[in-house]
């Protein structure tokens, strides 16, 4: 008799453990992140956002990962660098999460970058510059097509530079101008290097505060020195503002552009209409045939559809994308490695390829894309403030890398703005 009960006894012990062990594997695999859901970079924080819940929504219907679910876990950073660290001590000592991710740009992912090296986490960062040249982290990984971190701020600019020395005569005097935040200090400090090594001469070079509002004097103190290429290094908000200014005070110069963030986004390219016409800018992707994959119109679609309700950039070329493909590539090295081990996964990164809607992806020893993949692209006939005119690559003509080229340059900018 004794025997039977004690039977049973541990019988029902067992069958709790495995009930408890079950509900376990059955709990969500958490992945955290603070992302800019208001202030001046929500326009693309949260269109990352819907490209994200697209994969959370992809991957769960096939089974999560692991053999559990998965759940984004975030917090609006406000745009605001000093929001960020809070918002990681946060997911990581409280929530507890399992993975984190950054958020939407070098601004907000370099005050993230202690607290998550202090916790000893594996760090996939969206769209932030050149950061690891600095921090040297060995958990880090780059969704951004600028190339090994060593080069990467060189690389931001340099097909503004290749444009400048293949015009007829080649631009050889030079202004630049941007914000003071830690984005456009790299992506000057790249500048520099690209333009001294063409040989131009930087006529004009200075800083503005993020609280500016007033971009008239900046613009008319480069007139002042008459230069031949004119190369900014800006967040949305001062993008606009700076376009603007180059239409009231009429800029005259052969070439003009840079690294003006925002100017990819559909929400400002209607904004501005006309006024892009003659601009020079970088960006990252670029519909065309060969980029235009089955995977990624599919893509589009889905998130075009979502971007409509939400108000969001309407057509998500520009940060969607590698939104999206991060969370691919997150996917399958816990996938493939079999763990959320933080440096088993590192070591499955460093080791693997990922194929995405953006192509295979590799990451270098320093945590970057291996190659850089940076398109510098003019804007021409636009006329209006309609979205149609920018679906398909329409307006933007791809100038660098040469192997994408789809036409020439069109200058001066002074007789294509005016």
């Amino acid at each position: 008799m004794r025997g039977a009960i004690l039977v049973r006894v541990f019988a029902g012990v067992f069958a709790l453990v495995l009930g408890c062990s079950g509900a376990r594997a059955a709990d969500p695999i958490t992945i955290g992140f603070g992302m800019a859901l208001t202030g001046q970079i929500a326009a693309n924080g949260r269109a990352a956002l819907i490209a994200m819940k697209l994969w959370e929504e992809d991957i769960n219907k096939a089974g999560g990962l692991l053999g559990r679910p998965v759940k984004l876990v975030y917090y609006d950073d406000q745009s605001s660098p000093p929001a960020v660290p809070g918002i990681y001590t946060k997911l990581l000592d409280v929530d507890k999460v399992d993975l984190v991710v950054s958020g939407y740009g070098t601004n907000v992912t370099v005050p993230a970058m202690p607290v998550v090296m202090e916790h000893k986490r594996l760090f996939m960062t969206l769209f932030a510059l050149g950061i690891n040249a600095d921090f040297k982290y060995g958990r880090f990984f780059g969704m951004i097509p600028a190339g090994p971190s060593a080069d990467a701020k060189r690389a931001f600019s340099k097909g503004f530079f290749d444009t400048a020395a293949a015009m007829n005569p080649p631009a050889k005097t030079l202004a630049i101008a941007g914000t003071d935040a830690e984005s456009s200090r790299n992506a000057i400090e790249g500048a520099l290097d690209n333009a001294k090594a063409a040989g131009m001469q930087v006529v004009y070079n200075q800083s503005y505060p993020p609280t500016t509002n007033d971009y008239s004097p900046i613009i008319r103190a480069i007139q002042a020195r008459h230069p031949d290429a004119v190369y900014f290094a800006s967040y949305p908000g001062d993008s606009v503002g700076l376009v603007n200014a180059l239409h009231e005070v009429g800029m005259k110069a052969r070439l003009v552009g840079g690294n003006l963030v925002g100017l990819q986004t559909t929400s400002i390219k209607t904004q501005l209409g006309p006024k892009l016409n003659g601009l020079v800018v970088y960006n990252f992707w670029v519909p065309s045939p060969t980029t235009l994959t089955p995977e990624m119109s599919a893509f589009l679609a889905r998130y075009q559809a979502e971007a409509a309700k939400q108000g969001v950039d309407l057509l998500g070329y520009y940060l969607p994308p590698f939104a999206y493909a991060e969370m691919q590539v997150l996917g399958e090295a816990v996938k493939g490695a079999g763990t959320l081990d933080d440096d088993k996964l590192t070591a499955y990164l460093h080791a693997h390829s990922f194929p995405t809607i953006l192509g295979d992806i590799s990451f270098g020893a320093d945590g970057d894309w291996k190659v850089a993949k940076i398109v510098f692209e003019q804007f021409h006939d636009v006329k209006g403030n309609d979205v149609d005119q920018f679906r398909g690559g329409k307006t933007e003509t791809i100038l660098e890398p040469a192997s994408m080229r789809s036409g020439t340059l069109v200058a001066p900018y002074s007789d294509i703005a005016h």
